[in-house]
């Protein structure tokens, strides 16, 4: 069967990623569409609006036949090292092409731009020195060094629209792998990846779609002509038995214990806490009683405030630099977690089964790994929203819980 990959966080799944998957289908001639998705915490360090479970749910139902997790060790970095790890579990899987959405839609100026980088790489390299000693923020100085360097050039790709950095890793990580994957990019439609409100009829962000949510105590009504079926009925479903949708603030007195009951040289010892950030962290979570407070005294030009998010679900996850590094050092996954499948996915499992050099894992009780122990502690973190004995119950899921199988009546079902 002909294979295509996809890179995805569905946080909600909505019409526009519909759109992706099914122009994605017709440009490919795709058989079987695997999803590397990311788990319970996203790479912008935001706690997931629903669990990976019904995330799971959304794509299965929606027209994913396979769908892995992301391990934390990726999901939460970076995009070069978000972009490496994706692909390396697509390459494992035997996938034919990958396709993702950019605002550029040319699949050659993110080759040319590939090969324009590493023609003048030491130049480059130079620049964001520049950049970062006048104090902008790494991503803001890589930014800047790209537009000098690429100044009077054309056909390259504006590396300031988010999926157009992102789809410049997927491509380079494929080219650094020596990956067989045929790369493929489709031009996003609608609304903008961030824009915070509903501006089209039928294609919304899913920024907007969670401001929404956030905005009017999780009410779903407004957002159904945004998302598919499915999807809206999950959502409601997840609402009703969960209680309310997962954001930032569930976890900011977790947050808060975790920083002000900590010296300053073990939060220093946790991963992205840098250059002295320990010492404001305290100071900063003394004068704060919300999340959002938090980090608008906490921002500066220097980092972004995806940095610092990303910061904060480490803080919150006890997540060491020693430990990050070492696991994410090859970019590589140690194994796939297998989320879902339907019966085509199945089929598609069975006949590559023998070529595939990394482990599957459905169930993770009885594996040692400390990858896996990342991923383990991230939904312990995340199950840390409920009250008992719901939260233990959460905890053992992570163990205990079998991939989906699709069915009709399976996708109804937290």
């Amino acid at each position: 069967m002909k294979s295509l990959g996809v890179i995805v966080e569905y946080n909600p799944f909505h019409n526009g990623h519909l759109f992706h998957l099914t122009e994605s289908k017709r440009l490919t001639g795709a058989e079987v569409v695997i999803a590397v998705m990311s788990g319970q915490f996203l790479q912008r360090g935001e706690p997931a609006l629903v669990s990976k479970w019904t995330r799971t749910k959304m794509a299965l139902s929606n027209g994913i036949d396979i769908v892995v997790e992301l391990p934390y060790a990726f999901a939460t970095q970076k995009a070069e090292v978000f972009a490496s790890g994706s692909i390396s579990i697509l390459s494992g899987l035997k996938c034919d092409n990958v396709c993702f959405g950019s605002e550029q839609g040319n699949i050659q100026d993110f080759e040319r731009t590939i090969q324009l980088m590493n023609e003048h790489k030491e130049t480059y390299d130079t620049f964001v020195q520049e950049f970062i000693a006048q104090g902008y923020s790494f991503p803001k100085a890589s930014s800047l060094a790209f537009l000098r360097l690429t100044e009077n050039k054309e056909k390259v790709l504006d590396l300031t629209k988010p999926n157009n950095i992102l789809g410049f890793h997927y491509v380079k990580a494929i080219q650094e792998q020596k990956s067989s994957m045929r790369p493929c990019t489709i031009e996003r439609t609608g609304a903008g990846y961030h824009d915070p409100e509903f501006n089209d009829s039928s294609i919304a962000s899913a920024t907007s779609i969670r401001k929404h949510l956030f905005d009017n105590s999780g009410n779903i009504e407004k957002v159904q002509r945004f998302v598919p079926e499915p999807t809206y009925d999950l959502l409601g479903h997840y609402k009703q038995h969960v209680g309310s949708f997962h954001q930032w603030e569930d976890y900011f007195t977790l947050l808060k214990y975790r920083i002000l009951c900590s010296t300053p040289s073990e939060l220093s010892a946790v991963y992205e806490v840098e250059e002295g950030l320990e010492h404001r962290l305290i100071h900063t979570m003394k004068e704060s009683s919300s999340f959002h407070e938090f980090m608008t005294k906490l921002k500066t030009k220097r980092y972004t405030w995806t940095r610092l998010q990303r910061m904060c679900t480490h803080l919150l996850t006890n997540t060491k630099k020693d430990t990050m590094l070492k696991v994410s050092a090859s970019k590589q996954s140690e194994y796939i977690r297998l989320l879902g499948m339907s019966k085509r996915g199945q089929a598609y499992l069975k006949q590559i089964k023998k070529e595939v050099e990394i482990p599957i894992l459905s169930k993770v009780s009885g594996v040692e790994n400390e990858m896996l122990d990342m991923d383990i502690r991230a939904t312990n973190t995340y199950a840390m929203k409920f009250q008992e004995p719901a939260r233990s119950d959460w905890m053992l899921q992570e163990f205990s819980k079998p991939p989906i199988r699709y069915d009709e009546t399976e996708a109804r079902s937290i």
